[in-house]
């Protein structure tokens, strides 16, 4: 029997799937979805229609997903971006909107109640969130973007969307230091191994896979250790850390609780204890 398809990245149940399966899996209904984004901050994205099951993944403000199924305040989704599935609640998402003009290019900030940083926050956005700018307005010498939803957001603490806020991923990386570790984080305001590779990559322009399994799989090309400069990654079974230099890494770790710097000969001797050696080196 033919294994069934990765259900991280693909869309089916005992009831439901994805068009895209009709040849592969056996289901009783196959649905194209309908398009709708992110309402919320950032939302978790879970295995199951459950708050107590654990997160897999995080989607961001504006990020836009495909819609399979909705059913009792929660929604069954795929995301555009990195194709990923799973529930999240339905009270997260909005099919209306314009399309975003500007992605949050700073780890965090503020989408305010009104164009004065006096004025309460309405609420957070982490780098990579997607907005709609409808108006541009200036106060005591800082300017300001009016959102659709009349929020008003620090102009210079965001970028146009298709425009690469930097050339060089690893010091978007470095952006994070000190982040809170979150598992199956993807924002500034907590993050895991293989969220900070890909959401470093996404603000230069570049895609990458969303788990440290799948980025070791199929993320660039395959190196030597000897080889190692700044960008390449270190795989552990169930980590990844990015080359900052030849002998520096940083990484979200569960032994700082945090984004952090550490040597990576230092890095390969504690992790061993419990992970044994590095599995791969990569150069995306």
């Amino acid at each position: 029997m033919n294994a069934l398809p990765d259900r991280r990245l693909n869309a089916y149940r005992p009831d439901l799937a994805e068009d895209a399966l009709r040849e592969t899996v056996d289901a009783p209904r196959y649905t194209a979805g309908t398009p709708a984004r992110v309402s919320a901050s950032v939302i978790g994205l879970r295995p199951r229609p459950d708050l107590t099951a654990g997160i897999d993944t995080e989607l961001l403000f504006g990020e836009t997903v495909n819609v399979l199924d909705r059913a009792e305040g929660w929604a069954w989704i795929k995301a555009d971006f990195d194709g990923y599935v799973g529930y999240l609640p339905e009270a997260a998402l909005t099919e209306n909107g314009k399309a975003a003009t500007h992605v949050v290019a700073v780890p965090r900030t503020f989408a305010y109640t009104g164009a004065d940083l006096r004025t309460p926050p309405a609420f957070p956005l982490s780098l990579g969130s997607r907005i709609s700018v409808v108006g541009e307005s200036e106060t005591r010498g800082t300017r300001y973007f009016t959102l659709e939803g009349g929020q008003s957001v620090v102009a210079n603490h965001c970028a146009p969307t298709g425009q690469p806020i930097a050339d060089d991923y690893v010091s978007v990386a470095l952006r994070f230091l000190e982040t809170p570790y979150l598992w199956g984080g993807r924002s500034g305001f907590g993050i895991d191994c293989s969220g900070l590779v890909q959401l470093a990559m996404m603000m230069t322009g570049q895609k990458a896979p969303r788990d440290s399994d799948m980025q070791a799989n199929g993320l660039g090309t395959a190196i030597d250790r000897s080889a190692l400069r700044r960008g390449d990654l270190v795989f552990w079974k169930g980590h990844v850390a990015i080359m900052e230099d030849p002998e520096t890494i940083v990484h979200a770790n569960g032994h700082t609780m945090s984004v952090a710097r550490e040597g990576l000969e230092a890095a390969i001797e504690r992790i061993g204890w419990l992970y044994e050696q590095p599995t791969g080196y990569r150069r995306p």
